[in-house]
């Protein structure tokens, strides 16, 4: 048995982009080139209109075909994989260690540092929203079945509140979750996740962290340390370690960043 860790791409949605060109290709047909019930302007706007959205759906179509090939465990460029193996890089346990990764999904990153910790423990939560519905917790528990580990266990959690005390993990991690939460604060959703880390603990946090969805994470680094972090580094994923500027551009991946350090 294989581990299946999904896509980070949808498929159905690469279905819906794909069926609406259909749809919208045959609309213009009907309408705007053979002219059923249609004639004059009509003929003409409906076929515009139609043949527009065709364009615009196939264009997506093939934005989003590429991203889920790319992102693809499978593929030939391995993305996901890169930067889950590039993350789980930095997390170290201790034995009888216990580790937290915040938003598993389909328990890949957990999984990856659970291997590279056998004698630690990690826990993966995940609130396994109807957004990504092909990730849950079975799946968890047979990727990790898959892969021989068993180092670990998943949870319902959120990462708005954790279910947790403080100071109860030597380490806490996750990967592209936080900008995905609306409405929130995420320096407020970071300070969460480092709350229930013990002190002298690792983490390794990695996200899209653009200015406008976390501020001045600058500032954020210098209020870590101002509280007694031993180490806080905010590592640029981009520049080739996890992805270089071409491939986040082109996957929606800009302003990746790994915060990174001890507490």
């Amino acid at each position: 048995m294989k581990p299946d860790y999904k896509n980070w791409v949808p498929r159905g949605l690469l279905f819906l982009l794909g069926g609406m060109a259909i749809i919208c290709l045959a609309l213009c047909i009907v309408f705007g080139m053979a002219g059923v019930a249609t004639e004059g302007g009509l003929r003409i706007a409906l076929g515009v209109l139609f043949g527009a959205a065709f364009l615009l759906f196939a264009v997506l179509t093939g934005i989003f075909a590429n991203m889920y090939c790319a992102f693809s465990y499978h593929g030939k460029k391995q993305v996901s994989k890169r930067v889950i193996e590039g993350i789980a890089q930095y997390v170290a346990l201790s034995d009888g260690g216990k580790g937290l990764d915040v938003g598993c999904g389909s328990g890949a990153l957990t999984i990856a540092c659970a291997k590279r910790n056998p004698r630690a423990q990690m826990v993966g939560i995940d609130r396994w929203g109807k957004e990504y519905a092909s990730f849950n917790l079975p799946l968890c528990e047979r990727n990790a079945e898959a892969e021989g580990v068993r180092n670990v266990s998943f949870l319902r959690g959120n990462a708005v509140k954790l279910d947790f005390p403080d100071k109860t993990f030597d380490a806490v991690t996750s990967n592209y979750v936080y900008h995905n939460i609306k409405g929130k604060d995420k320096q407020q959703l970071l300070s969460e996740t480092l709350r229930v880390l013990k002190k002298g603990g690792t983490f390794a946090i990695h996200d899209i962290m653009s200015p406008r969805e976390y501020g001045d994470m600058r500032a954020f680094v210098k209020k870590l340390k101002e509280c007694g972090y031993e180490k806080v580094e905010l590592v640029d994923t981009t520049d080739g370690s996890f992805l270089t500027k071409k491939e986040s551009r082109a996957y929606m991946l800009a302003h990746s960043k790994l915060l990174v350090g001890k507490k």
